[in-house]
């Protein structure tokens, strides 16, 4: 009899080529949750709490770098090679508006009402659209004819009503006011951003930037910023949303999943992908994290093996 159950991914198979992100709905009022991947075979999925796959959304003409729910998760947003971004209907499948883009577009966020989208990308620029009036040009952050980076655009995150958060291969992360839409306030790393992620319920952004893994308040306030430097470069990061005593991690240069305690000490190594993991995520209720793979397969884990949840009948003996 085992104490500790060996950890068994359920694998959510569907894409074709290299899954690129990973992004879950807010718990919604029932309970569960949904979760959105993004895939350069230009398709992204659309999957039930238990991993199930609900619907693939249809009309890119190249890779898929970025999809997000939003709170509702009635939308969903993509952001794409093939130079645009779309917001598609979750329950019909349908687009509901495409917005043509100049360079390829890397990094979208839904605003918390469904009224605007926050767009990135290798254009350097940062744009936000008017979902009431999608016809309307977009406006973009930061001074007038000037790029809002230095370098492509990897992530933007929405943060509260009025505040966006953009982080750049420049190193840089900005926070902007967007009724102004100017430039608040800035923090710099020494090694471009690889990842930016909003931890909702921890009130905190997870950045990876080579060796780095940071914990930073999503709005600036008093609170400092917990920062570590791992043996390897992560690829993206997330934290336990409930607990907030652990965080996962994906890198390029194996294939393994990893959970850190929050001191950085490895705790536990996961082994099941069949190429670099490019992406990772917690559920909103801290119950799961899914992987996202270069082998084109997503990996859910539970965070207790042996509990009985979802798809998992719970073998809490591990025997």
């Amino acid at each position: 009899m085992s104490i500790h159950p060996k950890p068994v991914p359920l694998v959510a198979p569907g894409h074709t080529r290299p899954v690129t992100h990973l992004s879950f709905s807010p718990l919604q009022d029932d309970g569960t949750y949904l979760l959105v991947s993004s895939c350069k075979d230009g398709n992204p999925m659309l999957r039930e709490w238990t991993g199930d796959w609900i619907g693939t959304f249809l009309g890119h003409k190249g890779a898929v770098w970025s999809t997000k729910l939003s709170p509702d998760a009635s939308r969903a947003a993509s952001g794409s090679a093939d130079f645009t971004a779309k917001i598609w209907d979750t329950y019909s499948g349908d687009v509901l508006h495409s917005f043509p883009h100049n360079h390829i577009v890397r990094t979208v966020a839904i605003s918390p009402t469904c009224s605007h989208l926050l767009t990135g990308g290798q254009e350097k620029k940062v744009r936000i659209f008017d979902l009431g009036r999608p016809d309307a040009e977009a406006d973009f952050l930061g001074d007038v004819g000037l790029p809002s980076h230095d370098g492509t655009v990897k992530s933007v995150v929405w943060v509260g009503e009025h505040t966006g958060v953009s982080a750049g291969e420049d190193g840089i992360i900005k926070w902007w006011d967007l009724r102004t839409r100017k430039l608040t306030t800035t923090m710099t790393f020494p090694n471009p951003i690889t990842s930016m992620e909003l931890s909702p319920q921890t009130k905190r952004l997870v950045v990876t930037s080579g060796k780095t893994v940071a914990f930073i308040p999503a709005l600036p306030s008093g609170t400092p910023t917990h920062s570590l430097n791992l043996a390897y470069s992560p690829s993206s990061a997330s934290v336990h949303p409930i607990l907030q005593d652990r965080f996962v991690t994906g890198n390029l240069g194996d294939e393994w999943v990893r959970v850190h305690g929050m001191d950085g000490e490895e705790r536990e190594i996961l082994k099941g992908h069949h190429g670099p993991v490019h992406c990772v995520e917690f559920s909103p209720d801290g119950e799961v994290y899914a992987s996202g793979s270069e082998d084109g397969t997503i990996r859910l884990w539970q965070t207790t093996p042996g509990k009985a949840y979802g798809l998992w009948q719970g073998n809490a003996n591990g025997g």
